[in-house]
């Protein structure tokens, strides 16, 4: 007769190396640079996007779309400038989607954040460890923060402690206003004190601040409806004439004014869009 033995695997620290190491570009958060900061802002869409593809897929999508909406206009027109151009814009489609995806993923995040909170300091006045609370509340809550509390989970079960485990959930959900939650959690792993209290006022703390930037971001809707046209304008408008006909860039650039002023005008729509781009990043943050 067969017999099996039902045997739990005790939580070890050293569990905690089998954990693999996720695909990044940027060398590390010490050296600047512009092109580590492209890279870093790169791994961070890819982390916060939730997208369950690594990010060199992402990029030979970016690589397809470019050759098919190149490769499709040189066809029709027969002019390579005007073909690379508007390839350009079709390889920025996957990213502009993931930019999307992470932003709809990381608000659906933030309505979730306060009622998980206060489930957790529910299952805390039951007498349980801050790890049973926190496994407790993470099957409970459902996607997609209830995945990034999973894996916190998982990861204490391997040995990790909490302060090491939650560490680093503000980066992957792209949540600033996590960072009280775990420096919270942190402090009263370290020094105790009365867990319940603590949770209730920040959860209070934090459907304040998520209140206070409802309110910010109600009042400066029309700003980035702005901002966010004078981004895509400018390439919608040299789209629209390039298909409209097709020698419009040609004689564009014969000119040497023509060339002067087009190189003049997309480093300046480039360092626009940077300088808006980083105004709506500081102002999207929660």
């Amino acid at each position: 007769m067969a017999t099996g033995i039902n045997r739990q695997i005790e939580a070890l620290p050293g569990f905690a190396d089998i954990l693999g190491d996720r695909e990044t570009f940027a060398a590390s958060d010490e050296e600047a640079g512009f092109g580590n900061g492209i890279n870093k802002w790169f791994d961070e869409l890819m982390l916060q996007s939730g997208m369950e593809i690594v990010p060199s897929l992402l990029l030979g999508l970016c690589l397809f779309f470019g050759l098919a909406v190149g490769g499709v206009i040189f066809i029709i027109q027969e002019h390579v400038l005007t073909a690379a151009l508007l390839g350009f814009f079709g390889s920025a489609g996957p990213i502009v989607t993931a930019v999307v995806i992470r932003s709809r993923r990381r608000n659906k995040m933030t309505e979730q954040l306060p009622s998980m909170i206060d489930e957790l300091a529910r299952a805390a006045k039951t007498g349980r460890s801050i790890e049973q609370c926190w496994e407790l509340v993470a099957h409970d809550t459902p996607v997609p923060l209830g995945d990034e509390l999973m894996d916190c989970a998982r990861r204490m079960k391997m040995g990790e402690d909490l302060p090491s485990a939650i560490r680093d959930l503000p980066q992957k959900t792209g949540l600033i206003t996590l960072n009280i939650l775990v420096t919270a959690l942190s402090v009263h792993q370290q020094t105790g004190g009365d867990l319940v209290s603590v949770l209730e006022r920040l959860s209070e703390t934090i459907r304040d601040r998520l209140l206070f930037l409802g309110r910010l971001r109600a009042a400066t809707t029309g700003s980035r409806a702005t901002a966010v046209l004078m981004l895509t304008l400018p390439p919608m408008i040299i789209t629209f004439f390039s298909l409209r006909d097709a020698e419009y860039l040609p004689k564009l650039m014969d000119s040497p004014w023509g060339q002067g002023i087009t190189i003049v005008a997309v480093l300046f729509e480039v360092i626009g869009s940077l300088w808006i781009l980083r105004i709506l990043q500081t102002s999207q943050r929660s």
